[in-house]
């Protein structure tokens, strides 16, 4: 399948070396969240995407480097129980043409 600049492909890793690719459209204004949840993964979104509650961290594997987390976002990773260098909340993450290709894995969110 071709995509033109309206589309990515994001890929979901779901246990080591098991990636899920995920479709995503660049010109609707959507989190990674958004698309992740509209694509059946279990994240809960309580703050829905304020960054005030971190149930959608995902660890960035692979891809294109990423805009610098905001303050509210680095407040909220620094609070929760399992934490790496690569960790974002997917809902502070806009889907934009330069996306294509990112490989997260969401990230439990008790230790």
């Amino acid at each position: 399948m071709s995509l033109d600049a309206t589309e990515v492909r994001v890929y979901v890793e779901d246990a080591p070396g098991q990636r899920t690719e995920i479709i995503a459209p660049t010109d609707m204004g959507l989190s990674l969240m958004e698309v992740m949840k509209a694509s059946g993964y279990d994240i809960q979104a309580t703050c829905g995407g304020m960054a005030l509650c971190g149930t959608c961290h995902v660890e960035v594997l692979a891809g294109p480097a990423l805009l610098e987390p905001s303050d509210d976002e680095l407040y909220m990773l620094e609070s929760l129980p399992i934490l790496t260098d690569a960790s974002r909340l997917s809902c502070q993450i806009r889907i934009t043409p330069r996306l294509d290709g990112l490989v997260v894995r969401l990230m439990p969110q008790d230790a």
